[in-house]
């Protein structure tokens, strides 16, 4: 779908970035500029294996501005998920798209980062604090409610373009 030429006839960081998640893309995340605009990206996190997320594949989107890559850019969860450092708009609350940023991130950097959220939850910095109280207090509670997000994840699979959808999870 996306050339070595389309790497070198856009903005150079993002381009970048598009390249490198194409040539060693990173186990169970995937990502891809829209058909219309290098800006805008949607991507794909795979449930980690052995936490309550397994055999989830959440989308998301990836909004850079002109002020990248000295800016982060706005990640947000288009799948509902039910996370301790996730807002109800599916705003993701993690320090390196906020106060920790650093432009040395790359695409590939941040979706790992939020993979490894989904099983380490930071709950003293809660986005939803009733998952935060139940990641901590009631963990049965907690795992019942991410397995019905699993499962709603599954919906409009075909939305996923084929290439971004991992065979091996």
């Amino acid at each position: 779908m996306h050339s070595k030429f389309l790497c070198m006839t856009h903005p150079a960081e993002i381009s970048i970035h598009l390249c490198i998640l194409q040539e060693d893309p990173p186990t169970g995340v995937s990502g891809a500029p829209t058909d219309n605009n290098i800006m805008i990206w949607n991507a794909v996190i795979f449930g980690p294996h052995d936490t309550p997320f397994e055999d989830g594949t959440f989308k998301l989107t990836i909004e850079f501005t002109e002020e990248y890559p000295n800016k982060p850019p706005t990640v947000r969860f288009v799948s509902k998920m039910f996370h301790p450092n996730v807002y109800a708009d599916g705003g993701i609350c993690l320090d390196i798209l906020q106060n920790r940023w650093s432009p040395t991130y790359d695409v590939s950097a941040i979706l790992t980062s939020i993979q490894s959220l989904l099983d380490e939850p930071n709950p003293n910095s809660p986005a939803n604090s009733l998952a935060a109280q139940l990641y901590q207090e009631n963990k049965r509670e907690y795992e019942k409610r991410v397995a019905t997000v699993v499962e709603q994840s599954w919906l409009n699979l075909e939305a996923i373009p084929e290439e971004q959808r991992d065979e091996s999870s």
